[in-house]
């Protein structure tokens, strides 16, 4: 291995990490509360009263409960959209940050607490090693039209997993092949499992290629395949792998699983 792509995927390691242990990263996640499950309003551990109100959240608290909407104490009723990110909350507690989140039809509440056990015991990422076998050639067909499948999520609950193409490359003479959902800077997202999901990695990975070169060209660098949400707080409703989405192979690859300590 070049001494410059190590340099790269070590550094690729360290902003990963830093990325997960942020203050307002997965570890910090302690809850997420679906609205239509609280329809008094009333969830444990969160103060204020939290209404589903069609196309927005209805948040009712009075001054003595500590909460602030864009940072100034609320003391009545707010009507509330999706957040952004939960760095960018507009409904706070001291440290702890409440994003609203609006998925499927359904409002819910993620909590967001940068003192959260998760994150003070977080030690690190465990990987594979550096392989440039691994660095393989692909290509990006996209779907005449895009479709949506139905997948198991972390939480046990079917969802839709849209979906916008194939992404092919080869490993040791064998073609594989990914359905791929595309981000809106153009890059690609897989959800994959292999034969080491569930043993000597995490039950499935992401991967996530740069966006293809308009001849659908583009680099699948395997070792840089991740954990996903989940494998850091079991509040994330991950989506499991789509059919097909299951390499045949053992791949000793990118993010295992969480350190142990």
């Amino acid at each position: 291995m070049s001494t410059q792509a190590r340099q790269e995927w070590q550094k690729w390691r360290e902003e990963r990490a830093a990325e997960v242990a942020r203050p307002y990263g997965p570890l910090a996640l302690t809850g997420i509360h679906w609205l239509a499950d609280h329809p008094d309003g009333h969830i444990q551990g969160l103060p204020g009263r939290w209404y589903d109100d069609g196309d927005a959240v209805l948040l009712r608290a009075a001054a003595t409960e500590g909460l602030a909407v864009d940072g100034a104490p609320l003391d009545g009723e707010v009507r509330l959209g999706p957040d952004t990110a939960p760095e960018a909350t507009r409904v706070t507690r001291g440290a702890r940050h409440f994003l609203v989140l609006h998925r499927e039809g359904l409002w819910a509440v993620r909590d967001f607490d940068p003192g959260s056990a998760a994150r003070t015991a977080f030690t690190g990422i465990d990987v594979f090693d550096h392989d440039e076998r691994w660095v393989r050639p692909g290509r990006y067909r996209p779907y005449p039209q895009g479709r949506t499948v139905q997948v198991p999520n972390a939480d046990g609950v079917r969802r839709g997993l849209g979906l916008a193409g194939e992404l092919t490359f080869t490993l040791d003479g064998d073609a594989h092949t990914l359905q791929v959902a595309v981000e809106g800077d153009g890059s690609l997202w897989a959800v994959l499992a292999d034969a080491t999901s569930g043993t000597d990695s995490y039950r499935f990975r992401f991967l996530r290629p740069p966006a293809p070169a308009a001849d659908g060209s583009v680099t699948v660098d395997l070792n840089r395949v991740l954990l996903p949400p989940c494998a850091f707080a079991d509040h994330f409703i991950c989506p499991f792998p789509p059919p097909g989405n299951t390499l045949p192979i053992a791949l000793r690859a990118g993010e295992r699983n969480r350190s142990a300590g």
